[in-house]
């Protein structure tokens, strides 16, 4: 699977590659700004999806003295890296098109018909080589592809409606109403990202519903310092204390095998006995020490 992620994504940065040149050709050819504009933001795309493809591979290193989480990250800096490069290829896109809509332009309608069939075909194979892998990463790179596909259908069906109206303002339109969909559908891929940078609680986990279920256990009387993040949106990992004067390997063994049905993989377990103190009572700050108390600062 995870080789199969990595060549999909260097596939789609030689399918994009090959093909932002054609469309700046094609572009200059029709005068047609959706194509323009298609290929700035094509070869935007092109390069993040390098980017992309060296971050996935770096990804697969196996942990070391150094990244001791490994390298999963990696790849889920490759997909901020796309999306940022997206963000802003949209926004330059349509800031052109408002500018062709004041001062409209020659289109060459025909050239734009064939350039848009070509797109169209080119964009469908790449986007069917890519469509398996489901790293953060990956996704960012599917959805460019998905949307280049999306962005030719409607530039093709412009150029018919052009060639046969003769409305030219249809073109900076389009490329707008492309460049919206890209903003929208990459704003909730970075903060998908963002959530996994910001340690928060894996998507589809809940820290009181995993607490109730570990509690069920038998001989476990409590569970305290529960933490769950996750390295990369699917490699989830957790720590927790958890409380019981049973045989500890028991116990551990099943709170493990709770914990990997819910999705966490890699686990640290702090066993107490229940007339034991927990240490790490007061990790979060206790109220008094919040108001500036500082109990230890007297040396």
């Amino acid at each position: 699977m995870a080789q199969k992620t990595e060549k999909n994504i260097l596939i789609a940065f030689l399918l994009n590659l090959f093909f932002s040149v054609f469309e700046l050709v094609g572009g200059f050819f029709t005068g047609s700004v959706a194509i323009l504009s298609d290929s700035i933001h094509d070869l935007g795309d092109a390069l993040s999806i390098g980017v992309s493809w060296l971050c996935e591979k770096k990804s697969k290193k196996q942990p070391n003295d150094v990244y001791t989480y490994g390298y999963v990250r990696y790849s889920v800096l490759g997909s901020i890296i796309t999306t940022v490069v997206l963000l802003v290829g949209s926004v330059l896109v349509i800031w052109n098109a408002v500018q062709r809509i004041v001062t409209p332009e020659e289109i060459n309608y025909n050239g734009m018909i064939i350039f848009a069939v070509i797109g169209v075909i080119i964009n469908a194979c790449a986007a069917f080589f890519t469509r398996e892998g489901d790293s953060l990463n990956q996704k960012a790179v599917n959805l460019h592809m998905l949307e280049d596909v999306l962005g030719w259908v409607v530039v093709l069906a412009g150029a018919v409606i052009m060639r046969f109206t003769d409305i030219s303002v249809i073109d900076p339109l389009m490329s707008i109403g492309v460049a919206a969909f890209i903003l929208i559908e990459t704003v909730k891929n970075l903060k998908e990202v963002l959530d996994v940078f910001l340690e928060k609680m894996p998507h589809g986990l809940e820290a009181a519903e995993i607490r109730e279920h570990l509690m069920e256990i038998e001989g476990v009387t409590d569970v305290h310092h529960l933490h769950v993040w996750s390295m990369d949106g699917q490699n989830h990992y957790a720590t927790l204390h958890v409380v019981s004067d049973a045989e500890a390997a028991g116990i551990k063994a099943a709170v493990r095998e709770e914990l990997e049905e819910h999705g966490i993989c890699h686990v640290t377990i702090e066993l107490e006995k229940t007339d034991e103190i927990c240490s790490a009572q007061y990790c979060t700050v206790p109220e008094s020490a919040a108001q500036g108390h500082h109990h230890h600062h007297h040396h």
